[in-house]
């Protein structure tokens, strides 16, 4: 299995969640790190963590091809996460900031990129069942993040050739340590009236952060020009079981109320539908895409990962919620 040599990265998205993963990971294994950062404060958090903030947007293409000058590699890791808003929002955010990282890294003369792309490009309505790399996307996404980042991925995967190496990578439901986001949001719809829709008796594929950035790393080095890898914490787990324990950390019970899931279908229709009309702001309580990627069966194969990266988790689902379970990540 070949493994290159990679000195010099450069980041974007290095103040989220996985991006702060990452970084501390490159840098504990003696990686330069440039992150691009958009604000002050983006730019305190990547220097913290020992990398070099380079100021600038997806927006600046001269801005990100000079902070990726002399780079070995790209890790591209920033993108919209909401499941709701202006279209423009996802084109500009997720397809045309994917675009532009690209042309700097053209123009950079990088030769390798390794884009963090999501399960969710598989979204069309339906459960995803046992799902690899083989898998088409669906004709009409379930939503605009779907949609969106499956048309970033395709202009990655496009764009591999011509003196840039190309990989993309899918990590399925990242949870873990740090996570200031989807754990707390859990908790906040537990204490509002947590219901578990079609009773929450599927099975769910997750990834933990920290096996999130192992299999990363791993596709920088070994990927395959051009290639797509699932990265999962394993074998899948029941949704409701595990959904349970990740809410307990955060010191609340979500309970065990249930309801059918043609309501649930139907209270996202809705209100998908009156945020539309009214223009209201925020998120629908509800949407097509949350039901489908989160109260229906998403489970996807890691084998190609394990197969081809030399890929194995690092961190167990048992031992990453005990992690949780300590004072200091309670919320």
């Amino acid at each position: 299995m070949n493994s290159r040599t990679i000195s010099s990265i450069f980041l974007t998205g290095g103040s989220g969640f996985l991006g702060r993963q990452l970084i501390a990971d490159l840098v504990a294994e003696g990686c330069r790190v440039r992150a691009l950062a958009r604000s002050p404060q983006a730019a305190a958090a990547v220097q913290a963590l020992g990398a070099e903030p380079v100021p600038g947007s997806l927006d600046d293409v001269q801005a990100m091809q000079d902070g990726m000058a002399g780079c070995d590699a790209v890790l591209h890791c920033a993108a919209s996460v909401a499941t709701w808003g202006p279209w423009e929002e996802f084109m500009r955010d997720t397809v045309r900031g994917t675009e532009n990282v690209l042309a700097a890294a053209h123009g950079a003369g990088v030769a390798r990129l390794v884009h963090v792309s999501t399960e969710a490009v598989l979204a069309g309505g339906s459960p995803i069942v046992n799902a690899d790399e083989t898998l088409p996307l669906p004709a009409h996404p379930n939503g605009p993040y779907p949609r969106s980042k499956g048309l970033a991925e395709r202009s990655v995967l496009a764009a591999s050739g011509a003196g840039l190496e190309t990989v993309v990578v899918r990590p399925r439901f990242i949870w873990g340590k740090g996570d200031t986001t989807l754990a707390p949001k859990l908790a906040e719809a537990a204490r509002a009236g947590w219901v578990w829709f079609g009773g929450g008796r599927h099975r769910m594929s997750t990834c933990h952060v920290r096996n999130v950035s192992h299999g990363t790393r791993l596709a920088l080095r070994r990927g395959r020009p051009g290639e797509i890898y699932f990265l999962t914490d394993g074998e899948p787990v029941p949704f409701r079981d595990f959904i349970t324990r990740l809410i307990l950390t955060q010191g609340v019970d979500p309970g065990d109320r249930t309801a059918p899931m043609w309501l649930a279908d139907a209270l996202a229709a809705i209100s998908e539908t009156a945020w539309r009309i009214l223009s209201l702001k925020g998120e629908p309580p509800l949407t097509r895409t949350a039901m489908n990627l989160f109260f229906r069966e998403v489970t996807v194969n890691d084998a190609k990962a394990r197969r081809e990266l030399g890929y194995r988790p690092v961190v167990s689902v048992d031992e990453g919620l005990r992690e949780l379970l300590e004072p200091a990540n309670r919320a």
